[in-house]
Protein backbone atom coordinates (compact mmCIF):
# COMPACT_ATOMS: atom_id res chain seq x y z
CA UNK A 1 0.00 0.00 0.00
CA UNK A 2 1.32 3.58 -1.00
CA UNK A 3 0.48 6.90 -0.40
CA UNK A 4 1.01 9.80 -3.03
CA UNK A 5 1.81 13.45 -1.34
CA UNK A 6 1.86 16.02 -3.52
CA UNK A 7 4.09 18.43 -1.40
CA UNK A 8 3.03 22.06 -2.75
CA UNK A 9 4.65 25.48 -1.99
CA UNK A 10 2.59 28.57 -1.45
CA UNK A 11 2.49 30.84 -4.47
CA UNK A 12 4.03 33.81 -4.72
CA UNK A 13 3.68 36.90 -2.07
CA UNK A 14 5.40 40.39 -3.06
CA UNK A 15 8.41 40.08 -1.49
CA UNK A 16 9.40 36.66 -2.93
CA UNK A 17 13.52 36.77 -2.86
CA UNK A 18 13.79 39.75 -0.67
CA UNK A 19 12.67 38.86 2.43
CA UNK A 20 12.05 36.07 4.75
CA UNK A 21 8.59 36.03 5.85
CA UNK A 22 9.09 33.17 8.27
CA UNK A 23 5.82 33.15 10.49
CA UNK A 24 4.72 36.59 10.63
CA UNK A 25 0.85 36.26 10.30
CA UNK A 26 -0.49 38.96 7.16
CA UNK A 27 1.90 37.11 4.11
CA UNK A 28 -1.07 37.12 1.33
CA UNK A 29 -0.28 35.85 -2.13
CA UNK A 30 0.69 38.99 -4.44
CA UNK A 31 -1.38 39.24 -7.57
CA UNK A 32 1.34 36.87 -9.40
CA UNK A 33 0.24 34.57 -6.84
CA UNK A 34 -3.54 34.55 -6.78
CA UNK A 35 -2.40 33.66 -10.77
CA UNK A 36 -0.15 31.06 -9.98
CA UNK A 37 -3.02 29.05 -7.10
CA UNK A 38 -5.34 29.33 -9.98
CA UNK A 39 -2.91 27.73 -12.27
CA UNK A 40 -2.13 25.41 -9.53
CA UNK A 41 -5.86 24.53 -8.90
CA UNK A 42 -6.24 23.69 -12.89
CA UNK A 43 -3.26 21.25 -12.67
CA UNK A 44 -4.06 19.70 -9.38
CA UNK A 45 -8.38 18.86 -10.59
CA UNK A 46 -6.81 15.91 -12.59
CA UNK A 47 -5.68 14.52 -9.50
CA UNK A 48 -7.55 12.29 -7.83
CA UNK A 49 -7.31 13.89 -4.05
CA UNK A 50 -8.45 12.33 -1.04
CA UNK A 51 -7.51 15.46 1.10
CA UNK A 52 -5.60 18.38 1.13
CA UNK A 53 -3.80 19.78 4.59
CA UNK A 54 -1.87 23.66 5.10
CA UNK A 55 0.62 25.08 6.77
CA UNK A 56 -1.61 27.74 9.05
CA UNK A 57 0.35 30.51 7.56
CA UNK A 58 -1.84 32.49 5.38
CA UNK A 59 -0.02 32.20 2.19
CA UNK A 60 -0.55 28.76 2.39
CA UNK A 61 -3.93 28.48 2.77
CA UNK A 62 -4.94 31.52 -0.08
CA UNK A 63 -2.59 28.09 -2.17
CA UNK A 64 -4.90 25.94 -0.75
CA UNK A 65 -8.42 27.52 -1.23
CA UNK A 66 -8.28 27.19 -5.23
CA UNK A 67 -7.06 23.77 -4.94
CA UNK A 68 -10.03 22.62 -2.77
CA UNK A 69 -12.51 24.54 -5.12
CA UNK A 70 -11.17 22.69 -7.81
CA UNK A 71 -10.91 19.28 -6.64
CA UNK A 72 -13.94 19.19 -4.41
CA UNK A 73 -12.32 19.19 -1.12
CA UNK A 74 -15.09 20.87 1.24
CA UNK A 75 -12.53 21.04 4.25
CA UNK A 76 -8.86 21.95 4.48
CA UNK A 77 -6.79 21.07 7.32
CA UNK A 78 -4.72 22.99 8.60
CA UNK A 79 -1.69 21.01 10.57
CA UNK A 80 1.22 22.90 12.46
CA UNK A 81 3.70 20.26 11.05
CA UNK A 82 3.34 21.72 7.94
CA UNK A 83 4.75 25.26 8.95
CA UNK A 84 7.31 27.41 8.21
CA UNK A 85 10.45 27.16 10.36
CA UNK A 86 10.46 29.31 13.25
CA UNK A 87 13.03 32.05 12.20
CA UNK A 88 12.31 34.43 15.49
CA UNK A 89 13.92 37.59 14.71
CA UNK A 90 14.83 36.64 11.21
CA UNK A 91 11.39 37.26 10.22
CA UNK A 92 10.74 39.97 8.01
CA UNK A 93 14.00 40.97 7.27
CA UNK A 94 15.48 41.53 3.93
CA UNK A 95 18.27 38.93 2.75
CA UNK A 96 20.35 41.83 2.55
CA UNK A 97 19.94 42.60 5.99
CA UNK A 98 20.25 38.79 7.05
CA UNK A 99 23.27 38.83 4.91
CA UNK A 100 25.16 41.06 7.13
CA UNK A 101 24.43 38.39 10.63
CA UNK A 102 26.91 35.77 11.83
CA UNK A 103 24.27 33.81 12.79
CA UNK A 104 22.40 33.97 9.55
CA UNK A 105 25.30 32.49 7.54
CA UNK A 106 26.05 29.54 9.75
CA UNK A 107 22.09 28.57 9.33
CA UNK A 108 23.15 28.22 5.61
CA UNK A 109 26.78 27.00 5.87
CA UNK A 110 25.62 24.44 8.33
CA UNK A 111 22.21 23.48 7.82
CA UNK A 112 22.48 20.53 9.27
CA UNK A 113 23.55 21.45 12.96
CA UNK A 114 22.52 24.64 13.05
CA UNK A 115 19.44 26.52 14.54
CA UNK A 116 17.70 29.54 14.46
CA UNK A 117 17.42 32.15 17.39
CA UNK A 118 14.22 30.30 18.35
CA UNK A 119 15.53 26.83 18.86
CA UNK A 120 14.19 24.75 15.83
CA UNK A 121 16.51 22.95 13.41
CA UNK A 122 16.41 22.12 10.24
CA UNK A 123 16.34 18.50 11.93
CA UNK A 124 13.31 19.33 13.63
CA UNK A 125 11.66 20.45 10.87
CA UNK A 126 12.62 16.91 8.72
CA UNK A 127 11.34 15.17 11.61
CA UNK A 128 8.04 16.62 12.17
CA UNK A 129 7.19 16.86 8.43
CA UNK A 130 8.06 13.04 8.07
CA UNK A 131 6.27 12.07 10.85
CA UNK A 132 3.32 13.66 9.45
CA UNK A 133 3.56 11.68 6.14
CA UNK A 134 3.73 8.63 8.28
CA UNK A 135 1.26 9.10 9.81
CA UNK A 136 -1.08 10.25 7.16
CA UNK A 137 0.54 7.22 5.02
CA UNK A 138 -1.46 4.59 7.58
CA UNK A 139 -4.86 7.28 7.25
CA UNK A 140 -4.70 6.86 3.10
CA UNK A 141 -3.81 3.77 1.94
CA UNK A 142 -3.60 3.80 -1.91
CA UNK A 143 -4.57 7.47 -2.00
CA UNK A 144 -3.40 11.20 -3.03
CA UNK A 145 -3.31 13.90 -0.82
CA UNK A 146 -1.59 17.22 -1.69
CA UNK A 147 -0.07 19.03 1.56
CA UNK A 148 0.40 23.05 0.95
CA UNK A 149 3.95 24.06 2.67
CA UNK A 150 6.93 26.44 2.55
CA UNK A 151 9.89 25.70 0.77
CA UNK A 152 12.21 24.37 3.34
CA UNK A 153 10.06 22.35 4.63
CA UNK A 154 9.52 20.84 1.46
CA UNK A 155 13.49 20.12 0.72
CA UNK A 156 13.89 18.60 4.37
CA UNK A 157 11.25 15.98 3.42
CA UNK A 158 13.05 15.67 0.26
CA UNK A 159 16.57 15.20 1.55
CA UNK A 160 14.68 12.38 3.84
CA UNK A 161 13.28 10.06 0.98
CA UNK A 162 16.67 11.01 -1.04
CA UNK A 163 19.35 9.90 1.92
CA UNK A 164 20.73 13.21 1.41
CA UNK A 165 22.40 15.34 4.52
CA UNK A 166 20.36 18.64 5.39
CA UNK A 167 23.24 20.61 4.17
CA UNK A 168 22.48 19.30 0.33
CA UNK A 169 18.93 21.33 0.44
CA UNK A 170 20.56 23.99 -1.90
CA UNK A 171 21.44 21.17 -4.42
CA UNK A 172 17.92 22.16 -5.46
CA UNK A 173 14.98 24.76 -5.69
CA UNK A 174 11.64 24.53 -5.13
CA UNK A 175 9.69 27.16 -6.41
CA UNK A 176 6.89 29.52 -5.68
CA UNK A 177 3.63 27.43 -6.63
CA UNK A 178 5.64 24.19 -7.49
CA UNK A 179 4.37 20.73 -6.89
CA UNK A 180 6.81 18.06 -5.89
CA UNK A 181 5.56 14.26 -5.74
CA UNK A 182 6.97 11.47 -3.49
CA UNK A 183 4.95 7.83 -3.01
CA UNK A 184 5.23 6.64 0.73
CA UNK A 185 4.78 3.37 1.07
CA UNK A 186 5.85 0.05 3.51
CA UNK A 187 9.13 -0.35 1.39
CA UNK A 188 10.46 2.91 1.60
CA UNK A 189 9.94 6.42 -0.44
CA UNK A 190 10.35 7.70 -3.67
CA UNK A 191 10.76 10.91 -5.31
CA UNK A 192 8.28 11.25 -8.51
CA UNK A 193 8.77 14.33 -9.63
CA UNK A 194 10.80 17.43 -7.83
CA UNK A 195 9.75 20.81 -8.33
CA UNK A 196 7.29 20.85 -11.20
CA UNK A 197 5.65 24.20 -12.22
CA UNK A 198 1.79 23.84 -13.22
Amino acid sequence: MTTIFFLIRHAEHDDVGRSLPGRLLDVNLGRAGESQALQLAGRMAKEPLAGILSSPRKRTLETAKPIAVACSIEQISIRQELDEIDYGAWSGKTFEELNGDAAWRMWNDQRQNARTPNGETMQDTQQRVIGLMDALRQQNPNRCVALISHADVIKAAVCKVLGLQLGDCFRFDIEPASITTIVHGDWGSKLIRLNEIA
